[in-house]
């Protein structure tokens, strides 16, 4: 299965590399399969290192909290074992 998490775009490099913040953890992307350009403050879904496409902030907070309670469900689940 796989994922792609919407993240923010905090820096940008070159119009080709990006570091993006996922729920406080940042990383490097690379932005050269994207169809359009983006500027800081933008959300884009990443996938396997790479930015895929820009998405509006309100469904990437909304996937991100989505990502969280089941993050937090699981933990819970973990802890009850």
């Amino acid at each position: 299965m796989c994922l792609a998490v919407p993240s923010k775009i905090i820096k940008i490099a070159d119009n080709l590399m990006a570091t993006v913040d996922v729920m406080g953890v940042r990383r490097e992307v690379n932005l050269m399969l994207l169809p359009e350009e983006v500027k800081i403050g933008d959300f884009v879904l990443v996938h396997a290192g790479f930015a895929i496409k820009r998405v509006q902030e309100e469904i990437a907070r909304d996937s991100l909290k989505f990502l969280n309670e089941i993050s937090n469900r699981l933990e819970n689940e973990d802890t009850q074992v």
